[in-house]
């Protein structure tokens, strides 16, 4: 494994791991507060859908956007996913 592979001491699959689970965490504060259909994947491609324009940011910000977003951004961008018939569930 080369040290491109590894950021901030994690290889790939613990990163992976780790954004999955706090994309799972939050998805759980909006279930909690009346969200049901909340799901971590959909945080995810919520959070991750500017990084296609920008380029993936450094771990730290990856982590910001995920714990920061609200669920007025996340309902807007489901809406808009909606509206552009793209795939749900």
């Amino acid at each position: 494994m080369t040290d491109e592979m590894r950021v901030d001491g994690m290889d790939e699959a613990e990163l992976n791991r780790t954004i999955r689970e706090l994309c799972e965490s939050k998805a759980e504060e909006f279930r909690m507060i009346g969200y049901d259909q909340a799901t971590g994947p959909e945080i995810w491609e919520c959070v991750s859908d500017k990084y296609h324009k920008k380029g993936t940011p450094p771990l730290h910000a990856i982590v910001n956007d995920i714990l920061s977003l609200k669920v007025t951004n996340f309902m807007n961008y489901i809406t808009l996913s909606i509206y552009r018939g793209e795939k749900r569930r």
